[in-house]
């Protein structure tokens, strides 16, 4: 993920200054967040492809150099809307946690409801899941997504190490899932059917949970 843009001019000194620099983080954020939303609403109707640099500037209402301070190529804003749609179901699954008993339906649930989520918007998730298999812009969607499932599946307070074979396991089930996902995206797989792989799956794998 790329940083904030850095800010070159001399810092304001004070008093004001804690709160001028508030003022700049928020508007900073604030701008940030428009760019990627209209990033996310040009992948929805036209996938990656759409996502043109000057068209995402335009959207945005910002200048162009600017949308490159932020992020410094296409395939960085990419994860960048990749990013938020995971924060919105990370907030999803904290308002609404899975209910039954069984882990490995708890994590199989969590999946769906990420995939209900981006299949509401075929393009955009086609988009980021291109984005998955062929960035070498680095992500932290797989690690999100295992501990996404972790915490499904064991307990929010539960700490799992990396070094833990629950976690491995987490992540394989979370890479079935992306291949599933794919699956739905060329008509090759209904979402009960995705469904039904998973639990399968997950069954297997987390029957140790």
């Amino acid at each position: 993920m790329s940083a904030e843009p850095t800010v070159t001019k001399d810092q304001p000194s004070g008093a004001g200054a804690p709160a001028a620099q508030g003022a700049r983080s928020r508007s900073q954020h604030q701008r940030r967040k428009r760019i990627v939303q209209a990033a996310a609403a040009l992948a929805s109707r036209g996938g990656v492809e759409a996502m043109q640099m000057r068209t995402v500037a335009e959207r945005a209402g910002v200048a162009l150099g600017t949308l490159y301070r932020y992020f410094p190529s296409k395939m960085d804003l990419v994860v960048a809307v990749v990013s938020e749609e995971l924060d919105l179901l990370e907030g999803s699954i904290e308002r609404r946690p899975p209910r039954t008993d069984d882990p490995p339906k708890r994590a199989v649930e969590v999946l769906m409801r990420a995939t209900r989520g981006l299949m509401r918007e075929p393009e955009l998730a086609e988009a980021l899941i291109r984005s998955l298999l062929l960035s070498d812009v680095k992500t932290d969607f797989g690690d999100r997504m295992t501990g996404l499932l972790l915490r499904a599946a064991v307990g929010p307070d539960t700490d799992v190490p990396d070094g833990d074979p629950r976690r491995v396991v987490a992540k394989a089930l979370s890479s079935v899932w992306t291949m599933e996902m794919i699956e739905m995206l060329r008509g090759h797989a209904t979402a009960d059917q995705a469904q039904a792989r998973l639990e399968t799956v997950a069954a297997r794998l987390l029957h140790d949970f």
